[in-house]
C-alpha cells in the first residue's frame, strides 16, 4: 500500500511552518557557554552527585536495574516507597506519587482529577502539558489573563461543579511568578482547588528549594504541587504532591500512572542522592540570583533590546522591532560567539511575543555575563 498521500501531506505541514520561520529541528552543541539549559543549580553535572549516586547504587545492586513493569504488576520495590516518602516530607505534603516526566505527571493528574461537569481555570501561560490533560478530562476549561486576578474573578463566574485552579509557581517562558498568596486566599474563600506545577522553582525557591509554596507557607492551601526532576534536580521524572487520598486516587484512576512502566532504579537513586544534597546549595541560589540580577541590569542598558523579568533566573530578550527573522540572526550569532542561546518562537509563544530564552546558572560567572551582553549588544 503505497503512503504517499500522507507523506505529502505531512511534507506540506513541514513547509508551511517552514514559511512561517518556526519550523522546530533538533540540534546538539558542544563546548558553548550554557544560557540555555535548565540545570539551574549544575545539579546535572555535578560529580559530588555523581559520587553519592554511585556509592547509592552498590547499596541498591540487588535491584534490577529497570522496573520491569509498570508498578501495580512487576514494577513496584521498596526504593519507590522509600523515594516517594522523603518527596511528601520534602515538600510537606501528606504523600507523594511518582510520574515518569513533568509531562505524564500533568496529564495523569488533570486528565483524571476533574470529572464531567467540572470546571478547570487556568492561567493563560500555562505549560502544554496541562493543556493536554485538561482536554482528557472531559470537564469544561476556560483561561484567564496572565496573573490576572481580577479576570479569573471574572470567570469564575462560569464555575460548575467542583472547581480546579492550575497555575505554574515560575513560568517556564516568562519567568515570572504567579500571585500564590493572592491565589491560595482566592481559592479558599470560593472552595476551589488550587494546582500548582513547581517545575522550575524547585530548587531555587524555599529555605532548602522546596519550591515556592513552600517557600510562602501554603502548602495547607494547594491541593497538588507537581514537582519536576528534569530541571535544577539534574534528574528525570515527576511526583504529584498532596494527600493519601489523592496518591490513593490516581493510582487507581490515572491511566498515565497505571499503563506505564516504573521509572528505573538509576532514575531513583539519583532522585534519592539529589535530595539529600538540595538543602547544602544556599551559596548556589544566592550566586545564580545575584548573576540573572546583574544581567538583566546589563541587558536593559542595551539599545534596541528589552529584558525580564525582574527577580528570575529566566529572563526573556525581546527585539523592539519584533523583527522575527532577525530574532533568529541574532542567536545564530551568539551560538557563533560561543554562547548557546536559543529563540522561542511561535507556537511554544504566542505571536508577537517572541524572544530570546536566557537562562542563569550556579555554574555561570561573571566573565561569561559580561561576554553574553557585549555580543548581545554587537548583534543586535
Amino acid at each position: 500500500m503505497s503512503h504517499n498521500h500522507l507523506l505529502n501531506r505531512l511534507q506540506q505541514k513541514l513547509e508551511e511552518r517552514e514559511v512561517q520561520g518556526n519550523l522546530r529541528q533538533l540540534k546538539t552543541t558542544s563546548a558553548l557557554i550554557d544560557f540555555c539549559s535548565n540545570d539551574y543549580l549544575g545539579f546535572a553535572r555535578s560529580e559530588k552527585l555523581r559520587a553519592l549516586v554511585q556509592e547509592y547504587e552498590n547499596k541498591y545492586k540487588h535491584l534490577p536495574m529497570g522496573a520491569t513493569g509498570s508498578r501495580l504488576l512487576s514494577g513496584n520495590n521498596t526504593l519507590f516507597k522509600e523515594l516517594e516518602e522523603t518527596i511528601a516530607q520534602y515538600h510537606h505534603g501528606e504523600a507523594a506519587l511518582l510520574f515518569n516526566s513533568g509531562y505524564a505527571a500533568n496529564v495523569g493528574l488533570l486528565s483524571a482529577l476533574p470529572q464531567r461537569g467540572d470546571s478547570i481555570f487556568y492561567d493563560e501561560a500555562i505549560h502544554a502539558s496541562i493543556k493536554d490533560g485538561m482536554r482528557l478530562s472531559f470537564a469544561k476549561s476556560y483561561s484567564f489573563k496572565h496573573n490576572n486576578l481580577k479576570d479569573l474573578r471574572r470567570k469564575l463566574s462560569h464555575a460548575t461543579g467542583t472547581a480546579f485552579v492550575v497555575v505554574e509557581s515560575v513560568y517556564s517562558m516568562d519567568g515570572d511568578m504567579a500571585p500564590l498568596a493572592e491565589l491560595a486566599q482566592l481559592c479558599q474563600e470560593q472552595s476551589i482547588a488550587l494546582i500548582v506545577d513547581e517545575a522550575h522553582a524547585v530548587g531555587l525557591y524555599g529555605p532548602k528549594g522546596e519550591g515556592l509554596t513552600v517557600a510562602l507557607g501554603l502548602e495547607d492551601k494547594v491541593f497538588a504541587q507537581v514537582i519536576t526532576y528534569g530541571k535544577a534536580m539534574g534528574s528525570h521524572g515527576a511526583a504529584v504532591v498532596g494527600s493519601k487520598v489523592l496518591r490513593d486516587y490516581l493510582i487507581n484512576f490515572s491511566r498515565a500512572f497505571i499503563y506505564t512502566t516504573g521509572l528505573p532504579t538509576h532514575a531513583l537513586i539519583t532522585l534519592q542522592c539529589a535530595y539529600k544534597l538540595l538543602p547544602e546549595l544556599d551559596k548556589e541560589r544566592q550566586h545564580v540570583n545575584k548573576l540573572a540580577e546583574h544581567l538583566l541590569e546589563q541587558l536593559n542598558k542595551v539599545k534596541g533590546i528589552r529584558c525580564a523579568p525582574e527577580e528570575s533566573v529566566i529572563l526573556s530578550v525581546f527585539l523592539e522591532s519584533g523583527d522575527i527573522k532577525k530574532l533568529k540572526e541574532l542567536a545564530l550569532y551568539l551560538q557563533q560567539s560561543g554562547f548557546d542561546v536559543r529563540p522561542v518562537l511561535s507556537p511554544t509563544v504566542p505571536q508577537g511575543q517572541e524572544r530570546l530564552r536566557i537562562i542563569v546558572h550556579a555554574y555561570n560567572t561573571e566573565e561569561e555575563i559580561e561576554g553574553l551582553v557585549q555580543a548581545i549588544a554587537k548583534g543586535t
